[in-house]
């Protein structure tokens, strides 16, 4: 079992920190000595007035001053098995078997700028992104940005972009035993991915483990080099849980993946056991959610669930959803399905039932290229105001609807939505009670 290199950098960033405290409290102490030093010679010639014939000088006394504390390449073809497996998946929603996973840890501190005075936070999410397959091919033939040529204006807009990576960056060849489609990606389509203005990517899903432990490792480390975060796997359950937390003008975001599909129960992490967060049981992720809410402003759970192709939830989402919610979270975020589901306004707060595919494979299902961006402006309290802005996405690359096209397929989305509408300029509107569609 390979190490993960998140952990590690972890454990370094303790470190450095613990070596620098170290310093400054050194440097602090010699700093009080030497003025101890100088006071104690300055009372002993009498201060200003001791000296005969006018005022006595101590000689300057010098502090010391304070020190610093201490693109990927791959080769071989990022093909799906088959080569172009449409949208058809691989694992049902029926629970694995497989051992529980544990109470999740805290990170260690927040990744991103400096805070400023702005009150509000602009966010961006999309649903499933696969760099492997046909997509790699036309990424291999055009250049790793072309998939986000016309939708990275949007995606670069918000100060934090989100989506779900659904294939392991590897170079590695260990194909899952009994999975249908499995896929693999380059090391650097990610430069296409971070050049389009993502931030942080979910692991937890059905795919990036398809090419085992070794190969989400691998995905992991790549993504660490490429500077992209990433959350929902880990060397154990504890780090599969634990959120990545991003602050932007002086608001933190914590940002939770899990997943409801697991094709094997062996995938899922455990107290010894490397693998992804899911929520079969949803008591560690609610641990998780509690736990950030000491750590951060808002909380956002991206979670994989649901049944493929279908354009309503299934129970199991408004159930785990609504459980998310109740725990803390400010906004719950699903994929999966690879079609578009409806929101609904719970609590005051946004569930995002599927985003669809984002990037991916297709079979000519138009309904699969249905896709777009979602647009959060949170405040520090939790409050989100929220947009949907409908794409479609053409030879794999994703571009803003036609104004008629964009504005049907907003109605369709709001007569799918739960205490909610979804009005012409793509705003998502509560409803109050009696005058939307009731959850089921």
């Amino acid at each position: 079992m390979s190490y993960s290199r998140t952990r590690t950098h972890q454990i370094s960033k303790k470190r450095r920190f613990r070596k620098l405290l170290f310093v400054n409290v050194t440097l602090l102490a010699l700093i009080v000595v030497a003025g101890g030093l100088l006071a104690a010679q300055w009372s002993a010639s009498g201060g200003v007035d001791g000296a005969p014939g006018g005022r006595s000088e101590a000689p300057p006394a010098s502090a010391p001053a304070a020190g610093n504390a201490d693109e990927p390449s791959g080769s071989g073809n990022a093909n799906g098995t088959p080569t172009d497996p449409g949208n058809a998946g691989d694992a049902s929603n029926g629970t694995p078997t497989g051992s529980d996973s544990d109470a999740p840890g805290t990170p260690d501190e927040p990744a991103g700028g400096p805070a400023d005075t702005q009150d509000q936070v602009t966010l961006a999410f999309v649903g499933d992104i696969l760099t492997a397959s046909t997509v790699g091919s036309y990424m291999d033939k055009n250049g790793v940005d072309y998939p986000f040529e016309y939708a990275a204006a949007s995606l670069q807009a918000a100060d934090i972009t989100a989506g779900n990576l659904e294939t392991p960056i590897t170079n590695r060849e260990d194909p899952a035993e009994n999975k249908t489609y499995v896929f693999r990606g380059k090391p650097e389509y990610l430069t296409g991915i971070k050049n389009a203005g993502f931030d942080v990517l979910s692991l937890a899903n059905n795919h990036t483990l398809d090419h085992g432990w070794e190969g989400l490792s691998d995905t992991m480390d790549y993504l660490d080099d490429a500077e992209l975060q990433h959350m929902g796997s880990g060397v154990d359950a504890e780090e599969a849980f634990t959120p990545v937390i991003i602050e932007s003008h002086g608001i933190r975001v914590a940002y939770i993946g899990v997943t409801h599909v697991v094709p094997d129960g062996s995938w899922k992490a455990g107290e010894n056991h490397p693998g992804l967060a899911d929520t079969y049981n949803t008591k560690p992720a609610v641990a998780a959610i509690q736990s950030a809410k000491e750590l951060a402003d808002i909380i956002v759970v991206m979670v994989h669930w649901g049944n493929e192709r279908e354009q309503q939830p299934e129970q199991a989402q408004f159930d785990v959803g609504h459980t998310f919610v109740d725990a803390g979270a400010d906004l719950v975020i699903g994929s999966h399905p690879h079609v578009l589901q409806g929101f609904e306004y719970y609590n005051g707060k946004w569930i995002a039932y599927s985003l669809g595919n984002f990037i991916f494979t297709t079979n000519g299902n138009s309904v699969t290229q249905q896709t777009g961006v979602l647009k959060a402006a949170c405040t520090k309290d939790g409050a989100c105001g929220m947009n949907f802005e409908p794409m479609f996405a053409h030879n794999f690359q994703p571009s803003p609807m036609k104004p008629e096209e964009g504005a049907l397929l907003l109605a369709e989305l709001s007569d799918k939505s739960y205490g909610a509408k979804v009005d012409e300029k793509g705003d998502l509107i509560p409803v109050s009670a009696g005058g939307g569609k009731e959850t089921p």
